[in-house]
């Protein structure tokens, strides 16, 4: 019986245990949506993309709120949208007329996104957890890396096989997965500059100083500081094309053009070069999709994109990939889990053993914790069916409410027990079972009252259930089931370690050097 018992809990909660996920979205009635243009636009041009999400979304909006057309559209209908546009991309967000059915308008978004050829183009709702816009329910890959092309190449390598994996997912890059953006380029030549005396810094000072300005120095006005800046007056400031022209002045006072000691060239470059541990670095942010866990889909990503990347030897030396934002902190908060769990077992063995003046009654009082992790689990699933419940870091938080509660079931069976050998001179066999027959009122009693007492959190639908329901059905799950079984697993251990001890005792006691030691 305890060894058919407790190896089923273990297994079975092994088997049952799902990929797990890092804090619940909640219900907040905001869409956030991030819009990265094809290369090459201009301000005008990004503002003029409003129209096209004017005409997709506008029959969200037009009829009133709460009419019988607008409860009939995803959403109940919009009740408020904006569209921001920046040079290099355009930001947006949105309200649901319904706040519960804020979500209906993500596909409506997603065919908007995608009558823009060429862009890069997400929207997700806002967790009431996150503190950034932007940085929610995410997995970064970072791509890092000396060669920007070549990054760029496996980012978009990473990127295509991401919308290829994780169907649902949404997907950007970081800064971009690009080299559109037009540049001038100035290549010292370091033997003409040298034979001048002038260095990278002096030249690259005074390109700065004569096209855009150059901050030189600061100083203190009534507590804030200010920069000073040098730059050439509008009508001398030179422009892309003249820069060959521009006159650099030598440490001996003579002027050549920058055209003498240096190569200009127009080139193409990124928008920007993002940095990871001092490395260049590509980052493909990625969104599973709401029914996909976020442990799930890093195991996606690392077993079905990045490892074959690295057994193809893409990646590897040099070139390294690693999975950062919320998926390092889901990391973190699983082996700090896994620590807090060992803990309170360790707490709770130790107050029992010290209470009970012996280190055997507890551990028998322990063998009721797999049977409650189990339950716990089949809650979990259960409440998964109905409400697509998933394993996050509040729900987790349930395992460990659990190690403190389903012990005091077995405590009462075994404190009883004791009382009936010591100071009714009981068997230990009739002792226990008189101990469970006294006790399984009170115990049911109790267990009841809890677990009907916390059914509302995993029943009952409303804002913010989606926090609690998770935690409800673990400590619901494994109360009912642990209160069932510990009936019969605590007594037969009990009894178990009760004859393994008086058949030690009575070894001891037969050995010769212990019976002369007694004579």
């Amino acid at each position: 019986v305890a060894a058919g018992f407790t190896a089923a809990a273990i297994l079975l909660s092994v088997a049952l245990m799902p990929p797990r996920e890092y804090l619940p979205l909640g219900n907040q009635n905001f869409l956030f949506g991030i819009l990265l243009p094809p290369p090459g636009y201009s301000l005008e041009e990004v503002s003029a993309l409003h129209d096209l999400y004017d005409d997709q979304l506008a029959p969200l909006w037009k009829d009133p709120a709460g009419s019988p057309a607008a409860l009939a559209k995803p959403g109940g209908g919009v009740e408020g949208f904006f569209f921001v546009s920046l040079h290099d991309m355009a930001f947006m967000g949105v309200q649901a007329n319904d706040p519960l059915r804020v979500r209906e308008l993500i596909p409506e978004f997603q065919k908007a996104n995608a009558q823009i050829p060429g862009s890069f183009a997400f929207i997700e709702q806002a967790s009431i957890f996150q503190n950034n816009i932007g940085e929610g329910r995410n997995i970064d890959v970072d791509l890092t890396g000396p060669d920007l092309v070549r990054l760029i190449g496996m980012g978009g390598e990473v990127f295509g096989k991401v919308m290829q994996e994780l169907p649902g997912a949404q997907a950007r890059p970081i800064p971009s997965l690009d080299l559109g953006n037009p540049e001038v380029r100035v290549a010292i030549r370091r033997r003409r500059a040298a034979d001048l005396g002038i260095t990278n810094r002096d030249l690259g000072f005074a390109v700065s100083a004569l096209v855009d300005g150059v901050k030189t120095s600061d100083y203190q006005l009534e507590g804030r500081e200010i920069d000073l800046r040098l730059m050439a007056e509008e009508g001398f400031a030179h422009r892309t094309h003249l820069l060959e022209q521009m006159p650099i002045a030598t440490p001996d006072g003579a002027l050549v053009t920058l055209g003498s000691v240096a190569d200009v060239e127009l080139v193409n470059g990124p928008v920007g070069i993002n940095h990871a541990e001092r490395q260049r670095a590509i980052t493909i942010r990625v969104t599973p999709s709401e029914t996909m866990q976020l442990e799930k889909a890093m195991q996606v990503i690392g077993t079905r994109i990045l490892e074959p990347m690295a057994r193809e030897g893409r990646l590897g030396g040099l070139y390294q990939a690693r999975m950062s934002g919320t998926a390092a902190k889901l990391e973190q908060t699983g082996r700090a889990m896994s620590w807090n769990i060992l803990l309170a077992l360790a707490i709770t063995y130790l107050l029992m053993a010290s209470l009970f003046e012996s280190f055997l009654y507890p551990f028998v009082i322990m063998f009721s914790v797999p049977l409650a992790s189990l339950g716990g689990f089949l809650g979990l699933y259960a409440v998964h069916l109905a409400f697509d419940q998933k394993l996050d870091v509040l729900t987790m938080l349930g395992f460990i409410i659990l190690i403190g509660t389903v012990v005091n079931n077995a405590i009462l069976i075994v404190h009883q027990g004791l009382n009936h050998m010591r100071n009714d001179a009981m068997e230990p066999r009739d002792a226990i079972a008189e101990s469970v027959r006294t006790r399984i009122r009170p115990i049911f009693m109790s267990v009841g009252t809890s677990v009907l007492g916390m059914m509302p959190l995993v029943l009952f639908p409303g804002a913010g259930s989606e926090l609690y329901r998770g935690l409800g059905a673990v400590v619901v799950g494994g109360l009912a089931l642990s209160t069932v079984f510990t009936l019969f697993l605590v007594p037969a251990v009990f009894s178990l370690m009760l004859d393994v001890r008086a058949a030690l005792g009575a070894r001891l006691r037969s050995h010769p050097w212990i019976a002369q030691r007694a004579d």
